[in-house]
Formats: C-alpha cells, sequence, structure tokens
C-alpha cells in the first residue's frame, strides 16, 4: 500500500512541477504524465484508499443509487456519506454516484428505500 501511494505522490508531483521549471498549467501537456501505473493498472484518485476495515453501511453496502434504479451495485465503503440528521452511513459504488447523491440526498435517500422494500417484497 505504502508503494501505492509514493507512486500516487510521485505523480502528482511530476503534475505540479513540470520540466524546465515551469508549472503544469503553463506547460505544454506532452510533458505532464497522464496515466500513474502500478503493477500495470491505472491508479485513480476515487479508489485510492479503501477502510482498512470493513465498514458497515446501510442498504447492506449497495449504492442507494443503484438500489433506488433497481439494481444491486456493491460498495466497499471507501466512498461514504452519514447522513447528518440520523447518522446512517451509505456507501458508493463510484465519485460519479456519490456526486449525484449529494446534489438531493433525502431525495434519494427515500428514492432507495422505496427501492429496497420493493426488492425485499419481491424476495432480491
Amino acid at each position: 500500500m505504502s508503494a501505492l501511494l509514493i507512486a500516487a505522490a510521485m505523480a502528482l508531483t511530476a503534475c505540479a512541477h513540470a520540466p524546465g521549471g515551469k508549472s503544469a498549467a503553463t506547460s505544454a501537456p506532452s510533458e505532464v504524465p497522464a496515466v500513474v501505473l502500478t503493477r500495470g493498472h491505472p491508479i485513480g484518485i476515487w479508489k485510492a484508499a479503501v477502510p482498512p476495515k470493513p465498514m458497515n453501511g446501510e442498504l447492506d453496502d449497495f449504492d442507494p443509487l443503484g438500489i433506488a434504479a433497481g439494481a444491486k451495485i456493491k460498495a466497499d465503503c471507501s466512498l461514504n456519506w452519514t447522513n447528518p440528521d440520523d447518522g446512517e452511513l451509505y456507501c458508493f459504488s463510484s465519485g460519479t454516484s456519490l456526486e449525484m447523491f449529494l446534489e438531493e440526498p433525502q431525495v434519494y435517500i427515500e428514492r432507495a428505500r422505496q427501492g429496497w422494500r420493493k426488492m425485499h417484497a419481491a424476495g432480491n
């Protein structure tokens, strides 16, 4: 894990300080690395750290947007949100899902609860 973090930090440093002393904003695009690879796989900023111990979120750790749409999309809780009203933890499968959810969290929570009830009523 530490090698992964070091590789990501080195890539960010390389992006911030392009060759010739120029900042990445003023240097040519070809001077900035496009993707950092570790063991042949790209590193994504959204999945840079997975919780060291399992977290237990609402909806059995399924993404609430998926549940609202009728699909069980498993999430590892590395992306999560805690409802300030009741302290419930919601886990997300992607940064896009989390960002969309945050536009109207209470609306998506209600849709997910409705979807969850339908899934359980159907025996899923």
